[in-house]
């Protein structure tokens, strides 16, 4: 019976992202009735469920952290290809595109997916155990590059409204790469073993022993199939934006709620694989994933945009309102406090939440 559930999950995670793509590509520049847009959410929500499933194959087979790694990236590259099509095609209207969709990403990942993994690691297993080293750098690289990149520009003098010159571009743009290539060489070469998962007993957990590792083959697959998966999503989240646009106005909403709407739906995969992960306790991987996220939305999406905005036409606006760089500040420091011990009860699970509930709110009522 477990052979034959093994063999249909194998069957309909290979075929979804095949699908997701078909349709992505027969519906691509059209509008879309509702009917249609109703098939491209359950095919959404389908391509969602098999990026996870071939993500954990993926890093199943090369091991943490390489395996959050993998999805984080992944996602990113094509979420940044995103925002760089919408914003040639928007014009002056999504001069805010690149600034929304990033600190949307960085609430999402660093309150939403770090707030539920720390609760339900802590109500399944009394704690929530993390490396308190490891977890820590990274929350210093998101907090820096939110910093260079979404605050400062509100305060710069050289250009006016809250944007960068070029120069400044330029450099914001250089630093973000060095800084997150600098994490990721840390991460995987130096010091691997900050982002590895402990026991109760504060020990590394070197290597996964719930099951053998898959074939190089099986996860060569996995990984063609996730990219696959990864396109779809993004694409037909595009694709029912228009629809969510218009949901949203009808509804009488700020135009924002649009941004995270979308971002929510882009970064389900990640979701989903730290809460299995927090099921497992494996809490690590699960902030590896959610703070990789938030780095590689920054260190990825602003120096695309910097060289694309060589030709792109309109301002290209960074830097975050009063109400954002509060909760912003608040997400470093609550996050700093949380990260510190090594280990987390469902209260801090819950504080994560209620700032990411507020960030959801004021979206919504600005």
């Amino acid at each position: 019976m477990i052979d034959r559930l093994r063999s249909l999950t194998r069957r309909w995670t290979s075929a979804v992202p095949v699908l997701a793509v078909v349709l992505l590509v027969l519906t691509w520049g059209r509008d879309l009735p509702g009917g249609v847009v109703a098939v491209a959410t359950v095919v959404l929500a389908g391509a969602v469920l098999a990026a996870v499933h071939h993500a954990e194959v993926v890093a199943h087979r090369v091991g943490e952290p390489f395996g959050s790694l993998v999805l984080a990236v992944a996602v990113t590259v094509i979420e940044v290809a995103l925002i760089v099509t919408l914003m040639a095609d928007g014009g002056d209207k999504t001069s805010t595109l690149a600034r929304d969709t990033v600190f949307a990403a960085v609430m999402i990942t660093c309150n939403g997916v770090v707030g539920l993994s720390l609760l339900v690691g802590s109500l399944r297993h009394g704690t929530a155990v993390f490396n308190a080293e490891g977890t820590g750098a990274a929350l210093a690289t998101v907090a820096t590059l939110a910093t260079l990149s979404l605050v400062l520009p509100t305060f710069t003098t050289s250009a006016p409204g809250p944007e960068f010159s070029g120069v400044q571009l330029t450099f914001a743009a250089l630093s973000s790469l060095i800084l997150y290539g600098l994490f990721v060489a840390t991460q995987t070469v130096r010091h691997r073993d900050y982002f590895l998962p402990l026991t109760r007993e504060g020990q590394v957990i070197s290597a996964d022993d719930h099951a053998d590792a898959p074939s190089a083959r099986t996860a060569l697959i996995s990984l063609g199939l996730l990219g696959l998966a990864l396109v779809g999503v993004v694409g037909l989240a595009k694709g029912v934006s228009s629809t969510i646009e218009s949901g949203v106005a009808a509804a009488g909403l700020h135009h924002a709620v649009v941004g995270v709407i979308i971002a929510m739906m882009v970064l389900l995969p990640e979701t989903i694989a730290a809460l299995r992960s927090a099921r497992r306790d494996r809490v690590q991987t699960s902030l590896n994933l959610a703070l990789g996220s938030a780095m590689a939305s920054i260190g990825l999406t602003i120096p695309a945009v910097a060289l694309a905005s060589i030709w792109l036409d309109g301002p290209l606006l960074l830097g975050l309102g009063a109400t954002h760089m509060v909760l912003l500040a608040l997400t470093v420091v609550v996050a700093s406090l949380t990260v510190v011990p090594g280990r987390a009860t469902p209260l801090q699970g819950g504080v994560h939440l209620v700032i990411f509930a507020a960030y959801l709110e004021l979206a919504i009522n600005p």
